[in-house]
């Protein structure tokens, strides 16, 4: 199954995510389908905390995509940001 979740990067105590489509049985960094945006909850003043590519993630939503709970999260206060 087609997973929409956070992989994270970034240096320690310093934490980069992407959204990334993966499947399931893969791990939590390692490989993944397409990256649909990312999340950086340190930003700070003109940074961009949150960028999601809606039109991918709708695509891989009406394929059968499941969003993690984060995801979801993420998406509903991004689509109220907009």
């Amino acid at each position: 199954m087609v997973v929409i979740r956070l992989a994270r990067g970034g240096a320690k105590k310093r934490p980069f995510y992407n959204i990334v489509a993966a499947d399931s049985r893969n791990r939590r960094d390692g490989r993944f389908i397409e990256r649909v945006g990312f999340y950086n909850p340190v930003a700070s003043g003109a940074e961009k905390t949150l960028v999601v590519n809606t039109e991918r993630l709708t695509y891989w939503e009406q394929n059968g995509a499941q969003l993690s709970p984060t995801v979801a999260r993420l998406v509903k206060q991004a689509a109220k940001a907009a």
